[in-house]
């Protein structure tokens, strides 16, 4: 591999040498190994048996195992667990070798590892018990999200104190894309995380509605950006060009890719939200730059895969290559896929379906799995001294993960197409050919088991290389691994350029005025105030791109550039200083967002039942399942009601717009289906009201209390956030919910239906019936809601005693 060795060693020889004996912390690194596998397993355990439910609902065990609580804790084992430890234990071994320098302090690293996995098994314990904030990739609460940001601060100053005292004194690629990750998911991470609380498991987004949508689809896009791909990029640039014994194929592409990728990444944030209620400049911005990340993707999966070249021999026969091979050509298809979906024609078919979930798991499976995978083969025979148990048995993983891994996108993309378009199919006379949600449940079944039988052979190859590892550990004995490093005792040419060259070099003065253009921004109108983040972003994507192939040294490396790797700290301010600008186009979006016109515009505060009902809709992972977000389409007008506002959800803490319908939207449900009666059977048997429903049954929250200790406490909290309640709502929040709930009860009860008022089901449907009920989103004069006679066909009311009707066969 074309280290910063090789590098040195060009250079002429000093007057004065010393060697030293380094050994590694390798222990921490299988730390991390087998805690990545093991946590694997639970992840992917867990994402079969949602999958499962989802095919079968019977597989719901509620209320700790259902869908909507088991969904959260699938994702967070996967991302944080599986991929988080694979990703530290990729960075403490190669960071180590790159620097020539052991890890800066032993114990920092075991505070690092421990702390890790108590947020884990902290996370594995609150998210089934319903402890959730909602936000995606984000649903620990408030003190696990303290817990996060600490570690994540000893982990970055274990990183950094060891490059300080490196011995390798150039910086190699991978370590940028560490540099990268460490600093930006701790600005994604704190910014995302701000909330109030109100008790130990408790507490509310200070961001609301569309703003809290930016907010957290700036992290969660970034998540996905910052987390899941640059580390595993930083160990796609060490441990590829290791596997294959070969220089990676352009350093100066990976200048490009690192520098493009870092600075265009954090600002696609918007094209997550395209067609909904957010202004069409912020959505088509957010469209643009997701296209544009196409370029240094692939640049990046290009430069993987021409290290490969002229040893493809090679990969036939190693299986650490074969993992790594087609986990960066996973890597490229994802990167591909995604700005596909960016365009919002494409958007307005595949958002909301299964064809995302096919998306995602086409990187987090084929990139991340496969890139944990071909690492793990290749170093844990290196840290006991020893071969690898089975190549055969890892053939066999690759192939039967490949294997799952095409099923469950093909499955995906059947499913999500075929959704789409039934949601959207006409008759002649313009009514909707499919009049039930229901029916494109039904057609999509097939593809559900199909997903199964994928992650299902997944998770087998998974357990596969579990058992391989284990046995290969067995088979040897703990090594550190060691390394006598030369240590020069002058500075060279480059370390006695002064600092000032760097810091006001061509680049720098580059981004001041990308950043000048940016600020421009707070000056304009909005159409004016997209055409300058636009204009500022181009300037800044080919400024890099020209500065990095001009003025090249001899070596053919940049004459900047090279100066700058010698250069750790100044390094990670220019790193920061590139996410920040491009976190720009996301901050100044949300600082100009108005969600009401007036205060006339303004909906009315949820009242405090209310609040506590939309609490338990949070807490039970509703919005995984439903959508609170109606497009301005022709379909979803007729099917759902009245387009979205953002007003709708301007007092939303944090919002509830969704990612994906697995059921029908419901920002418009409380003026389709007022009854109260069709929501409690709906609730307690889903299959009353739909035969062929998918959904989990909630008759437990018939039985369960809400806790009005605590309303008083939550209706103080909003009103510190700006929700406009007054003292009195605040001191009377206890009555005012009480007496709403005796209206329900009467309601149910004239339907011969007896409830408690203290019930969590009756505080859940005045939460249902308030959905849509907003100035904004009245019906115009010559409407009135569907009556329970007209529910039927549409939703397909159901008493206990009737078979179904013709709408749910």
């Amino acid at each position: 591999m074309a280290s910063q060795a090789a590098v040195a060693n060009g250079s002429p020889a000093k007057a004065s040498l010393e060697t030293k004996r380094i050994v590694y912390n390798d222990s921490i690194v299988r730390w991390f190994v087998f805690a990545s596998v093991i946590f694997g397993l639970v992840a992917f355990l867990a994402g079969a048996t949602a999958a499962l439910q989802l095919a079968w609902h019977p597989a719901n065990l509620p209320p700790w195992f259902n869908f909507g609580r088991l969904r959260p804790l699938h994702t967070n084992a996967a991302i944080f667990a599986f991929v988080g430890n694979m990703m530290f234990a990729g960075i403490y071994y190669s960071t180590q070798r790159l620097v020539k320098a052991r890890v800066a302090s032993d114990l920092l690293a075991k505070i690092h590892f421990w702390g890790w996995q108590l947020i884990i098994v902290a996370a594995a314990v609150t998210l089934p018990l319903g402890i959730t904030t909602s936000k995606e990739y984000a649903e620990l609460e408030w003190p696990i999200d303290i817990a996060i940001a600490v570690i994540w601060v000893v982990f970055a100053i274990n990183f950094f104190a060891t490059l300080w005292k490196r011995n390798e004194k150039h910086l190699y690629v991978a370590i940028w894309f560490y540099i990268a990750t460490i600093v930006t998911v701790a600005v994604l991470h704190i910014f995302n995380s701000l909330e109030l609380p109100i008790s130990p498991f408790k507490s509310y987004s200070i961001y609301a509605g569309a703003k809290d949508a930016l907010v957290q689809w700036w992290y969660g896009h970034n998540a996905v950006a910052f987390f899941l791909t640059t580390p595993i990029l930083g160990i796609m640039y060490y441990f590829v060009p290791k596997a294959a014994g070969r220089p990676v194929y352009s350093y100066r592409l990976s200048i490009i890719h690192f520098w493009a990728l870092v600075f265009i990444y954090i600002w696609a944030g918007p094209h997550h939200l395209l067609n909904t209620a957010l202004p069409n400049w912020v959505q088509s911005l957010g469209m643009v730059f997701s296209i544009a990340l196409v370029a240094p993707s692939w640049g990046g999966m290009i430069n993987g895969l021409l290290t490969l070249r002229g040893g493809w021999q090679d990969v036939r026969r190693e299986p650490v290559l074969k993992f790594f091979a087609a986990g960066v050509t996973f890597y490229g298809m994802s990167t591909f896929e995604g700005p596909v979906l960016s365009i919002k024609s494409v958007s307005a078919l595949a958002h909301y379906t299964d064809w995302i979930i096919g998306h995602v798991h086409s990187g987090a499976l084929g990139w991340n799995g496969f890139m944990a995978a071909g690492m793990f083969y290749w170093m844990v025979p290196r840290l006991f001294g020893t071969q690898l148990y089975s190549k055969k048995a890892a053939d066999l993983h690759f192939y039967i993960g490949t294997i799952g891994i095409l099923l469950y996108m093909v499955a995906m993309w059947m499913s999500g197409i075929t959704q789409g378009m039934m949601l959207r199919a006409h008759a002649p006379d313009g009514s909707l050919t499919y009049g039930t949600f229901v029916e494109t449940l039904v057609a999509i079944r097939p593809m559900y088991w199909m997903r199964l039988i994928g992650g299902t052979a997944y998770l087998i190859g998974m357990v596969m290389m579990a058992w391989n590892l284990t046995k290969t550990a067995l088979a040897g004995k703990a090594v550190d691994g060691v390394v006598d490093v030369v240590v020069e005792a002058e500075e060279d040419e480059e370390s006695k350029v002064s600092w000032t060259r760097i810091v006001f070099g061509a680049p720098v003065l580059l981004s001041v005025a990308v950043i000048a253009i940016f600020a421009s921004v707070a000056f304009a109108g909005q159409i004016a105030a997209g055409a300058i983040i636009l204009f500022g972003s181009m300037v800044g994507a080919f400024g890099i791109f020209f500065i990095v192939l001009a003025g090249k040294r001899e070596d053919g490396r940049p004459k900047w550039h090279a100066l700058l790797e010698g250069r750790a700290m100044l390094f990670t301010v220019f790193t920061v200083l590139a996410v920040l600008v491009g976190g720009a186009a996301e901050i100044i979006p949300l600082l100009l967002i108005s969600p009401a016109q007036s205060v006339a515009d303004q909906p009315k505060p949820y009242r405090p039942l209310e609040l506590e009902g939309r609490d338990i809709y949070v807490r039970e992972g509703c919005y995984l399942c439903h959508s609170q977000m109606i497009r301005p389409f022709v379909w979803e007008k007729q099917r759902f009601g009245e387009p979205s506002t953002m007003a709708d959800s301007m007092w939303d803490h944090p919002f509830q717009w969704g990612s994906k319908r697995t059921g029908p939207d419901l920002a418009r449900v409380g003026i389709r289906i007022p009854d109260a009666s069709w929501h409690w059977k709906h609730m307690i048997n889903p299959r009353f009201a739909t035969a062929d429903s998918i959904m989990p049954p909630y008759a437990f929250l018939e039985k369960s209390k809400v806790d009005f200790a605590m309303t008083s406490a939550k209706i103080r909290a909003m009103r510190t956030l700006g929700v406009p309640y007054d003292q009195a709502m605040v001191d009377g929040a206890v009555a005012d919910a009480k007496a709403q709930a005796a209206d329900v009860v009467a309601s149910l009860r004239a339907q011969g239906i007896a409830a408690d008022p203290d019930s969590e089901l009756v505080a859940l449907i005045s939460y249902l019936q308030r959905l849509g009920k907003n100035p904004s989103a009245n019906p115009p004069a010559d409407s009135k809601p569907i009556s329970q006679a007209e529910a039927a066909p549409t939703h397909a009311l159901l008493d206990k005693s009737a078979p179904p009707t013709a709408a749910t066969r």
